[in-house]
């Protein structure tokens, strides 16, 4: 799975393993688009296990849903790519891992089709959270193709993870 992450990905990956094993913190993922990139980005280092607590690959909404305890009602009132979306995924991933101190979610539109006027190919949402603290989001749009847009994703949840320690 690694194989498509670039090499400054996984080192990025694992300076946030290095901050979070010294803060004594274990992180829980919430992937969409990504597919388990980020979780795969964290466990491609030797030694994870111990600042990782593992993920949820929930690709589909009824996964989000199940998994994550998305509302129903959230995808109809505002799609699966939005900020609400991002927020109940990482609360819910944090509620389901309760080893977790950190979580980080993701969901977007790695294309090539899916995009729209209003949420393009490329436009990912973040949720970051670290137990007991208010969850963050972020929206950002990646360019290029597909390949591109989930690594610059992975990049920027790593990144979200290491400033929310």
């Amino acid at each position: 799975m690694t194989d498509v992450l670039p090499d400054p990905v996984l080192s990025k990956a694992r300076t946030v393993l290095d901050v979070l094993k010294t803060a004594e913190l274990m992180v829980v993922t919430a992937e969409s688009c990504t597919g388990g990139l980020v979780a795969g980005a964290l466990t491609h280092h030797p030694g994870s296990s111990s600042a990782v607590a593992g993920g949820f690959v929930t690709y589909s909404n009824s996964m989000k849903q199940t998994c994550l305890g998305v509302p129903a009602d959230f995808f109809p009132r505002w799609g699966a790519v939005s900020e609400q979306v991002a927020q109940a995924m990482v609360e819910g991933a944090l509620a389901h891992a309760r080893e977790a101190d950190i979580a980080v979610s993701l969901t977007g539109i790695a294309g090539p089709d899916g995009g729209s006027a209003t949420k393009p190919v490329g436009l990912v949402w973040f949720g970051v959270q670290r137990r007991g603290r208010q969850a963050l989001t972020q929206e950002r749009v990646f360019t290029g193709n597909r390949t591109s847009v989930r690594a610059q994703a992975v990049l920027h949840a790593l990144e979200m993870v290491q400033a929310a320690v």
